[in-house]
């Protein structure tokens, strides 16, 4: 028993030190991302669910934090401000599917044709979600939604989600990044984005680990019927968002698991609709039926769960007839181990620019507002009152 748990822990922290260096860059990048868009006009960006409306939502949503519960909390409280519920739905999709942390790790973990078949599919999830709302959400849920969304129920994230640092002025680009106000933002925005993810990453690792160690190949073989390849294209696609919704873990933290389930035999269009499925996990759902009541939440279970599905059906149909889909089933990570090599370095060279954002951050007030981060901006307003 001690040896399986310490096999598992072992394969954890393996696949932990491969992505220490691509999670650093990719939430760095995020940070200059955020650092210089800012999130105080969007509800008025996303009046309708106009193809105009729903390709901003996408940009803004790439441009936000990975955290999934950051994304839900910031798309009720644009909807709360006059955003269109679909458009604020699309702006939720793209923050947990088209930000540049996911593709990095994503190529680490999967490679590229998996990464390339993620940002192709989540606008078309995106789409087949708006196809959806038109025809099923009735006037009446979408008001008794709103109706509870204004009553601003506390879920997870709110601080984090409403936090807007951005420098929108102060001359080009470069040198609102390179000032001292945008070098503080980013270092904000780095530091509370790993606070927000980073015990989804940790789960998602220990999960992995103990998947990877503890469950034989020929389970997931039969689970994900890989015996029938047209089943099992089929079956993938159905079953793999199921898997996400009762493992718990979202964000970048479903990865290393969705790197276990490809290793195992579930199909291309199965790992694509698993990644896409952090936005149906158990806890948020929890947080819809909080801000949207428990006919809003069903609703979007189901018609976000359709989406996926389709979606990730599709893009496998699309590769397959593109010869892009990878004839092996290897994650390179679930068996990795650590070594010096160019992993090494490029970790060492990354935990030094994390250490100086860190330091940034710790020294410009960072650790206050860190404490905000799961209260709503009404009790950050009440608390600085006092």
């Amino acid at each position: 028993m001690i040896e399986a748990v310490t096999r598992a822990f072992e394969m954890a922290l393996a696949m932990a030190w491969e992505i220490v260096w691509p999670l650093i860059l990719g939430f760095a990048l995020s940070a200059v991302v955020q650092a210089v868009v800012s999130h105080q006009q969007m509800s008025r960006l996303l009046p309708d669910d106009r193809p105009r409306s729903i390709l901003t939502a996408l940009a803004l949503g790439a441009a936000s934090s990975s955290c999934s519960y950051a994304a839900v909390a910031l798309a009720r409280s644009i909807f709360r401000k006059g955003a269109h519920f679909t458009a604020a739905m699309a702006f939720e999709m793209a923050s947990t599917n088209l930000v540049v942390e996911l593709s990095i790790i994503m190529l680490v973990f999967l490679g590229w044709q998996i990464t390339l078949a993620e940002f192709i599919g989540a606008p078309i999830m995106v789409v087949l979600l708006i196809f959806q709302f038109r025809i099923f959400l009735s006037q009446d849920l979408l008001e008794q939604a709103r109706e509870q969304a204004n009553k601003g129920v506390t879920g997870r994230m709110e601080g984090h989600a409403e936090m807007d640092m951005s420098v929108t002025e102060g001359g080009s680009l470069w040198q609102r990044i390179t000032s001292d106000r945008g070098f503080t933002a980013i270092s904000h925005y780095f530091v509370m984005d790993w606070a927000a993810v980073w015990m989804d990453i940790v789960g998602g690792l220990l999960i992995a680990g103990a998947l990877a160690a503890w469950v034989p190949n020929e389970f997931w073989q039969s689970f994900f019927l890989s015996g029938h390849p047209v089943l099992s294209a089929l079956w993938g696609p159905i079953v793999g968002p199921l898997v996400a919704v009762i493992s718990f873990v979202c964000s970048v933290g479903n990865i290393p698991l969705a790197a276990v389930l490809w290793n195992g035999g579930i199909s291309f269009g199965g790992v694509i609709a698993f990644i896409f499925a952090d936005l149906i996990v158990l806890p948020v759902l929890n947080i819809y039926r909080k801000y949207y009541g428990l006919k809003m939440a069903c609703f979007l279970f189901a018609t976000f769960y359709a989406a996926m599905a389709v979606a990730a059906l599709i893009v496998d149909l699309i590769f397959a007839m593109l010869g892009l889909i990878p004839q092996e089933h290897h994650a390179r990570v679930v068996e990795a181990s650590i070594s010096w090599n160019y992993t090494t370095w490029l970790n060492i060279l990354f935990l030094a620019i994390a250490a100086l954002l860190v330091s940034r951050f710790l020294r410009t007030g960072g650790p206050g507002m860190l404490r905000m981060m799961n209260r709503p901006a009404e009790a950050r307003h009440a608390h600085h009152a006092h």
